[in-house]
């Protein structure tokens, strides 16, 4: 393949992968290619319906409004699709968030839909399916990229129908785009096709989650949004969360990291619910007639690849999503990093149409790292509070520091119902705004001068081991500069 045939301009694009991400990218490349071809190893369902490919969608998902954005752009109005097939408004409704410090109900004003995993990527998936160039492909396993000669460029992949005659075949394309998930073999396709892979940097959260679902009569479906309880992870509590989605079911998932999981069996699933440090949702509970066991899934690493730092990359290959960096499902940071990648390829592809460079893969590689570093730091943050959590890989500027003034700013929203406080700490953490706003010196300071005497304390000390001034140590922070975010405050 010839650099110039690498111009995202025509040609056929492959994508690996029909989850959120390949769906989204999907509508991204079928701008800018002839055909879009999306492999997946499931076949698709006629309706929507849980995927073995996709083992985490009996957990609950939910669309933070910076994932919701990006979306609504891409598939406009698809919000009023999820609420034609079903899915409950959370107009008018109560959420009530619970942390260690307090709670607060704060109704909704917004006609968002809540919906499971499968009735959303149906969706989705009905919008692609109406694209004229582009094409599912399902039942086929990928087994590895096809290259040139000089393996310098990929020209494609080989797979394996599931349904047929099992033989290799190789499909052709210009582009290959990885959206496979955390399941993804990149890594050791392209060692096979003899690249050097830096190790990526890996966080051994040994997260455990456990979900059961209920039926909830109509008034109470009327009444709640979501309520969510996060337990306290100095004393390994469980984070306790129910939302109501479509056809009147409700979700119940109970959550920790650092090894200490949640009972899947009846009984102690429902004991440890109603020993969440807030009853509300056991409370709840026992207005509904259950309609599943409890259903257990577990995560024992997330990476972060850092492709972007190989000293060669292949042209015609890029990957997106949890194939190139993966997050605890439980801050709902996946899908709207599918969407803040997807935005950012749209970018990188609409720039190179304009003024086409070759190599510009590397170029996609570090821009969809710029946007993945906070959600990463951020992640690793609430993680690694957890006893049992381990982080190896390239170092986390700031996290000592900054996990004990996100616990004292949450304190002071929470107990002093400060909603500007909390809407911006939740702003933050669901990517929003930047977490730079969060950290900005006059920010910290009175946060810090509000503080508890023993809190004080702590920074006084923290600093002076250091020998810095607090604008020193905030200056050496990370920054943030090159993601995107919304302008704080909201315009």
């Amino acid at each position: 393949m010839s650099e110039i045939d690498a111009t995202p301009s025509s040609g056929r694009a492959i994508i690996i992968g029909g989850g959120i991400g390949g769906l989204l990218s999907a509508k991204v490349l079928s701008e800018f290619y002839d055909e879009v071809w999306i492999v997946d190893k499931d076949e698709f369902p006629d309706k929507p319906a849980n995927r073995a490919g996709t083992p985490q969608d009996f957990q609950p998902h939910r669309l933070t409004p910076r994932g919701s954005m990006i979306m609504n752009r891409l598939f406009p109005g698809f919000n009023d699709d999820l609420l034609a097939h079903g899915a409950p408004s959370s107009l008018n409704k109560i959420a009530h968030l619970s942390n260690p410090y307090g709670s607060f109900d704060m109704p909704n004003s917004e006609n968002e839909a809540t919906f499971s995993r499968a009735l959303l990527e149906w969706v989705f998936r009905q919008r692609v399916e109406r694209i004229s160039n582009v094409r599912f492909i399902p039942k086929t396993d990928v087994i590895g990229l096809v290259t040139n000669k000089d393996q310098t460029g990929v020209t494609g992949i080989s797979v394996r129908d599931r349904a047929q005659d099992r033989q290799l075949k190789t499909l052709s394309a210009d582009l290959v785009l990885d959206s496979s998930g955390r399941s993804s073999k990149l890594a050791t396709w392209l060692r096979d096709i003899g690249y050097t892979v830096p190790q990526p940097d890996v966080l051994k959260v040994s997260l455990g989650y456990s979900t059961r679902h209920y039926h909830i009569p109509s008034h109470l479906s009327d009444e709640w949004d979501v309520i969510r309880v996060d337990g306290d992870s100095v004393k390994n509590e469980f984070t306790g969360v129910f939302s109501v989605v479509e056809h009147n079911r409700a979700e119940m998932l109970l959550w920790s990291a650092g090894g200490h999981y949640p009972a899947t069996a009846v009984q102690e699933f429902e004991q440890t619910v109603a020993r969440l440090a807030d009853p509300l949702i056991a409370e709840v509970l026992k207005k509904l007639e259950p309609l599943s066991s409890p259903r257990g899934y577990r995560i024992s690493e997330l990476f972060r690849q850092h492709f972007e730092q190989m000293d060669e990359w292949p042209t015609g290959l890029l990957v997106l999503g949890d194939a190139f960096c993966n997050f605890d499902p439980i801050y709902g940071l996946g899908m709207t990093m599918a969407a803040i990648e997807a935005d950012m390829l749209e970018l990188c592809l609409r720039e190179q149409r304009i003024n086409p460079h070759p190599f510009y893969e590397r170029t996609v590689l570090q821009r969809l790292q710029d946007v993945v570093e906070p959600a990463w730091w951020l992640n690793c943050i609430s993680d690694l509070q957890w006893s049992g959590v381990e982080y190896e890989g390239q170092p986390l500027v700031g996290i000592d520091f900054v996990q004990k003034y996100f616990n004292v700013f949450l304190q002071q929203a929470t107990s002093k119902h400060n909603f500007e406080l909390f809407l911006l700490y939740w702003g933050v953490n669901s990517l929003l705004f930047s977490p730079s706003v969060m950290t900005d010196q006059q920010m910290v300071s009175s946060v810090i001068a509000d503080a508890s005497s023993e809190d004080k304390r702590w920074f006084t000390a923290f600093l002076q081991k250091r020998g810095q001034t607090l604008e020193e140590y905030l200056n050496q922070l990370p920054s943030f500069s090159k993601a995107t975010f919304v302008p704080f405050p909201p315009e």
